[in-house]
């Protein structure tokens, strides 16, 4: 069988936490490296938490970069409910891996450009600013790519930062922008989709009889994640936004979805952040996107248990 290759642009994040391990724990993807932003917590942070999710998943081979540690324009903004590391509910050591020396958004480009054509896909579980900037200085890398798979926005179920806007593209508009008009072959994981795949107390409950150290640790993020997501939501439990990303990589049958155009409001103070989402196409719109609406949440946990436990 031939993987995957994939590069994970991330800012963990508890959700972040369980996307990079179904990846690790999935033979039928290859993680190239992984690269970290400013988002749920700081950079310094979320650079320092990849790595523990890496050593955690026992890859201490794997490549990670530190990247942009700020959004293009506004001020940084930051996701209380990971708790102030990040990582709230995980009690696991610090990493002994080092650094890359290289920037991620350096890394980023010279990887898709050196890779054959159209074999790479990134997923991006955090705000966009690194790949922004990679598309800023290479604006061929979007042609390059297999596809991009982005955790953010939200249609009709509304925002999680403001009412009108999703934490990963209120964080950094200006960078989505950029992306979404870059003619990368998109595919868009919103809240409407991930508020279906809520972390109950019957799913976190499967993960915990698994008995590892890895389900310890998953066990208590979500734990974690739950009493804060769920809260701030105002949902039965915390829904997992970005394990829908590798999710999708690995079995798309378990999500549906509808080609659409994607423009995000990056002028006012109100709706900032606010992804329109056209599925209709009116007055000749082309799509830029294909954005999921749909998933089978019993398949997704079945598979996302069944990878744990492999680690």
């Amino acid at each position: 069988m031939t993987s995957r290759p994939i590069i994970i642009d991330t800012d963990p994040g508890l959700d972040d936490a369980l996307a990079i391990l179904l990846a690790f724990a999935s033979p039928e993807l290859e993680v190239l490296g992984l690269t970290a932003v400013a988002g749920n917590v700081g950079v310094e942070l979320t650079s320092r938490n990849t790595r523990i999710l890496c050593e955690l998943a026992g890859r201490r081979d794997a490549k990670v970069f530190s990247g942009c540690a700020r959004p293009l324009l506004r001020a940084q903004i930051t996701a209380v409910v990971h708790g102030e590391t990040g990582l709230g509910g995980a009690d696991l050591p610090p990493p002994t891996m080092p650094l890359q020396p290289q920037h991620a958004v350096d890394w980023i480009v010279d990887t898709v450009m050196a890779g054959p054509d159209r074999t790479i896909t990134i997923c991006a579980l955090g705000p966009l600013t690194n790949l922004a900037l990679a598309i800023v200085r290479e604006p061929r890398l979007p042609a390059r790519l297999r596809e991009l798979v982005i955790m953010g926005g939200a249609g009709p179920s509304g925002g999680n930062s403001t009412p009108a806007a999703e934490f990963n593209i209120y964080a950094d508009p200006h960078a989505a922008h950029v992306v979404f008009e870059s003619g990368a072959p998109i595919v868009l994981v919103p809240l409407d989709l991930t508020r279906q795949v809520l972390a109950t107390g019957e799913r976190v409950e499967r993960i915990r009889r698994i008995g590892s150290p890895v389900s310890r640790a998953v066990t208590g993020m979500l734990e974690f994640f739950n009493r804060g997501e769920a809260l701030y939501e105002h949902l039965e439990a915390g829904p997992l936004h970005d394990p829908c990303v590798i999710a999708y990589l690995l079995n798309p049958s378990l999500f549906q979805g509808k080609p659409a155009h994607v423009e995000i409001e990056t002028q006012s103070p109100r709706t900032l952040g606010m992804t329109i989402i056209d599925t209709r196409l009116d007055g000749g719109a082309a799509a830029n996107a294909r954005v999921l609406l749909q998933a089978d949440a019993a398949g997704f946990y079945d598979l996302l248990i069944e990878r744990l436990a492999r680690l």
